[in-house]
């Protein structure tokens, strides 16, 4: 193989392994938007879009949990403050076109039973999380630069290789 056909193997290999974490955290806060839905919507009396603002709301704050420590820890973390800030810009561009489908669907076309509000959410959220990993992955968490990355790596090796000449002395 050349070498360019292995250095796209690599890229290819590692957004394979970058679409599984997200797909491995996207999927638990799919269950947590859905089980947080259906409780609201069940257990109270609020409007159903309402409540499906806020189980994404939950799940918003259960990704960013999920997608920092987990999909993305390798991935620059200087800037949490702007990370943060951007991750809730587009997350809530995520929340709107999630529940904007759903809104369509119930009042748009009448379509509010249990079973079709649940179908219209899903689509809504299936849609949403082409934009949200698009975003994140492009926006939010950020790639090191491959030279600031080599240089972070060896300036945690040379204070690892320091530290045993200090505790000696």
């Amino acid at each position: 193989m050349s070498e360019r056909g292995g250095a796209l193997r690599g890229q290819l290999d590692q957004l394979l392994r970058e679409v599984a974490k997200f797909g491995a955290v996207g999927g638990a806060g799919l269950l947590v938007n859905l089980v947080v839905f259906n409780v609201v919507r069940h257990t109270t009396e609020i409007p159903v879009v309402r409540a499906s603002i806020l189980a994404t709301v939950v799940a918003i704050a259960f990704n960013y949990v999920g997608f920092r420590y987990f999909t993305y820890r390798d991935r620059d973390k200087s800037g949490r403050t702007k990370e943060l800030t951007l991750f809730l810009l587009f997350s809530v561009v995520g929340l709107v076109i999630e529940n904007g489908i759903l809104y369509a669907a119930t009042y748009g076309f009448g379509w509010d039973s249990p079973l079709q509000s649940n179908i219209f959410k899903f689509l809504g959220i299936a849609i949403a999380t082409l934009f949200r990993f698009w975003s994140y992955r492009t926006w939010v968490f950020r790639a090191l630069p491959a030279r600031e990355a080599v240089e972070t790596a060896e300036s945690f090796l040379g204070q690892r290789r320091a530290a045993p000449d200090r505790v000696g002395r």
